[in-house]
């Protein structure tokens, strides 16, 4: 044997090896964080979901809750439901190719997910619903509001990223992940081990400069990312994000209903200057909340924030400006996250979001 065919099969064993050691993680991962939910076929993909009924003295319309890249229902669902329980009818769901939901045919940007939620909605007779939207899920709220206008109650954006950035990088193993043949070798082999090396000091990056709770990974069950079809799928949809926004961010003009749209100004996943801001201009009337010394979570570190804007577009007299100046109290100190680690800006939706 030559050392060409040497390194050659020394090449393919350690592939091997390691496509082995990522299914007994994704097996693993999967006993560790079953699904929470329930299951629904709409449009031909099976949704995981929890639908939450509306209390006997609920206050509040119909909430629909629409997560980010890299995470599944239980990153918002954990922190916001115990807030609004017995307020209003909520509905949690993983986007199309996230957490326990199939990702379907046709669901491959924020327009087709956001049929799909609203498809969800009609299984559960929601006629109107606020839809709130947090990073990747910014951009699909935006686009079931264009699309579906009359299933639109308001709209809250949760550091969003919805509008084109300067020169449209994302991290190369989004690109590398969502091409067709190199892609499904990469994330075969490196999905889990690279993640599971990565994702603690990535997620506390995510709240930098706020602290990122202990329990958070796996209260919100981020490691089901790691999944090799998981993590192609987040890919794909991160590594498209930016020709959709190019395009469908002209179009946010047309949304006419009450918007609040939140924001920290040290957001280090996604340029706030240009997606939080362009969307308090570019939607009529959007009201705007920047909140001083907060970063990518607000959904974590100030979902009291979150309810109040919540009240605010479904009409009830809330001041949220004063609140948001309560959060900026309770944070006004936090530096958590080296800065070395945790720079001011990186590429979008990096490395979580």
């Amino acid at each position: 044997m030559n050392l060409l065919t040497a390194a050659i099969c020394g090449l393919l064993a350690l592939f091997l090896a390691l496509v082995g050691v990522s299914r007994v993680g994704a097996w693993l991962i999967e006993r560790r964080y079953p699904p929470v939910g329930s299951f629904a076929e709409v449009g031909g993909t099976k949704v995981h979901h929890v639908h939450i009924p509306a209390g006997s003295a609920a206050d509040l319309p119909p909430v629909v809750f629409i997560h980010g890249a890299s995470g599944n229902l239980l990153d918002q669902m954990v922190p916001v439901r115990p807030l609004l329980e017995g307020r209003a009818e909520m509905l949690f769901a993983d986007r199309p190719g996230h957490g326990w939901s199939e990702r379907g045919s046709g669901n491959g940007d924020p327009v087709a997910q956001a049929n799909t939620i609203a498809a969800l909605m009609d299984h559960y007779g929601m006629e109107k619903a606020i839809i709130v939207g947090h990073s990747f899920g910014g951009a699909v709220a935006a686009a079931f509001a264009v699309e579906h206008p009359e299933k639109t109650q308001g709209l809250v954006f949760l550091s969003a990223a919805t509008h084109p950035w300067p020169g449209g990088a994302t991290s190369w193993y989004y690109k590398l992940s969502s091409m067709p043949v190199l892609g499904r070798l990469f994330v075969e082999a490196l999905a889990w081990p690279g993640g599971t090396l990565q994702m603690g000091a990535a997620s506390v990056c995510v709240f930098a400069p706020n602290r990122m709770p202990e329990t958070y990974l796996a209260d919100a069950a981020i490691p089901l990312v790691l999944r090799a079809s998981a993590f192609r799928w987040n890919a794909t949809d991160v590594a498209g994000l930016y020709d959709h926004v190019a395009v469908y961010s002209k179009r946010y003009g047309e949304i006419a209903t009450p918007t609040v749209v939140i924001s920290g100004n040290r957001d280090t996943v996604v340029y706030e200057e240009i997606h939080s801001a362009g969307l308090a201009r570019d939607i009529p009337g959007a009201e705007m909340i920047w909140v001083n010394n907060m970063g990518h979570k607000p959904d974590w570190v100030a979902p009291d924030l979150v309810v109040a804007a919540i009240e605010k577009v479904s009409g009830n007299a809330v001041d949220i400006q004063a609140a948001a100046k309560q959060v900026e109290a309770r944070i006004e100190d936090d530096a958590f996250g080296p800065a070395a680690a945790c720079p001011d800006e990186k590429p979008e939706l990096s490395p979580a979001g």
